[in-house]
């Protein structure tokens, strides 16, 4: 066991404590999320052996891979996280337990036309900048999207997804983002759920009700250079 990745995972739930506490939240319904992303499949196992269940891939052949060789590791969930395409849907499907960025009609009918087991949890992103370039849903068009998803009977709408802007406060950006999750839950009341908050912003997440943090780097290290 690396007993740095220990220490790393274990300095990061303390401060997830410490932000939820300072938020007036209960640290327990925070789902801490760790991505993985450029790390082999053994750095999951070593975090599954101290207690991760959820795990983040942003590449769909990497989402696949590392589902098909740690099949064994049951209760671990698969958070697909990274733009998703209308071509691999089938295979981000198949491998994910949650997908966190359903932008457009297109990747929520192609995800729905995939289906071939239980119903898969969704989250809508939202593009909290001003470029339309930039992936997730304007915020003025998220009631639309949501009401879509909503009606396809495979897909279930579980809340909204954002990455806060680089040019500005993230408390800023995640005070929009919950607007958005009001917006949504007009449509979808059960769809509780805010995925915010990475390495250098998850506090400032926490403070505006995130609900699922991605956190990568600073539980798993420096990433290994791409291939």
């Amino acid at each position: 066991m690396d007993t740095a990745l220990a220490d790393r995972l274990a300095a990061v739930d303390a401060r997830i404590v410490e932000a939820a506490r300072d938020a007036g939240r209960d640290p327990s319904e925070i789902v801490r999320i760790v991505v993985t992303k450029f790390h082999a499949a053994s750095v999951i196992t070593d975090l599954y052996a101290l207690g991760v269940r959820d795990v983040g891939e942003n590449r769909q052949q990497e989402l696949s891979a590392k589902h098909r060789e740690l099949h064994g590791l049951d209760g671990l969930r698969w958070h697909f996280i990274g733009q998703a395409q209308t071509n691999k849907a089938r295979a981000v499907r198949a491998a994910s337990d949650v997908v966190h960025s359903v932008d457009r009609t297109r990747i929520a009918d192609a995800l729905d036309a995939a289906a071939d087991g239980p119903a898969l949890d969704v989250l809508l992103q939202i593009n909290l900048t001003d470029d339309p370039g930039r992936g997730g849903v304007a915020p003025r068009e998220v009631e639309a999207l949501a009401a879509h998803v909503h009606s396809l009977a495979t897909l279930r709408v579980r809340g909204v997804m954002a990455v806060a802007p680089l040019d500005e406060e993230p408390a800023r950006a995640f005070a929009r983002l919950r607007a958005c999750a009001d917006d949504v839950r007009r449509v979808v009341p059960d769809a509780t759920w805010i995925s915010a908050g990475m390495t250098g912003d998850f506090p400032e997440a926490i403070a505006m009700g995130a609900t699922h943090l991605r956190i990568g780097s600073a539980i798993t290290g420096p990433r290994p250079a791409r291939d």
